[in-house]
C-alpha cells in the first residue's frame, strides 16, 4: 500500500496520528514545505487539493517556478560485486557507468506505465 496521493502532478505524502486522531502529508517533490491535514478521508484529499492550489497561487504571485530543482546527481550504494559486475557490462556495451544507469532507469521507467 502507498501512503500517496495525486493532484495535479503533485504528490502528497499521507500520514495517520492516533495521539491526534487526524490525517496529516505534506507535499512532496517541491522546495518548499506544505502541509494539509484533515479528519476524514475525503477531508483530507480535500485539503491536500486545496493546498497544491495554494501553493501554485502562491508561486505565481512571487514569480517562482513550482516543484523542485535537481542538479541530475545522486549517489547510490550497491554491493561491489554488483558495481563489478555493472562497470563490465557498461564497458561491453561501450557505455560509462554513468550513461549505463541513466539508460537502465530511462528503460525502467518507460516500461512502468505508473
Amino acid at each position: 500500500m502507498k501512503n500517496l496521493m495525486e493532484y495535479k502532478s503533485f504528490v502528497g505524502s499521507v500520514s495517520f496520528s492516533t495521539e491526534d486522531e487526524i490525517f496529516h502529508g505534506k507535499i512532496e517533490g517541491i522546495d518548499d514545505l506544505v502541509t494539509f491535514e484533515g479528519s476524514s478521508v475525503s477531508g483530507l484529499k480535500t485539503a491536500f487539493e486545496e493546498a497544491v492550489e495554494d501553493y501554485l497561487e502562491t508561486c505565481e504571485q512571487i514569480g517562482k517556478t513550482p516543484g523542485k530543482s535537481y542538479k541530475g546527481t545522486f549517489n547510490v550504494r550497491i554491493r561491489p560485486e554488483l558495481h563489478r559486475k555493472v562497470a563490465r557490462e557498461a564497458l561491453k556495451k561501450g557505455y560509462s557507468l554513468n550513461q549505463f544507469v541513466e539508460k537502465a532507469l530511462e528503460d525502467s521507467f518507460l516500461s512502468d506505465p505508473d
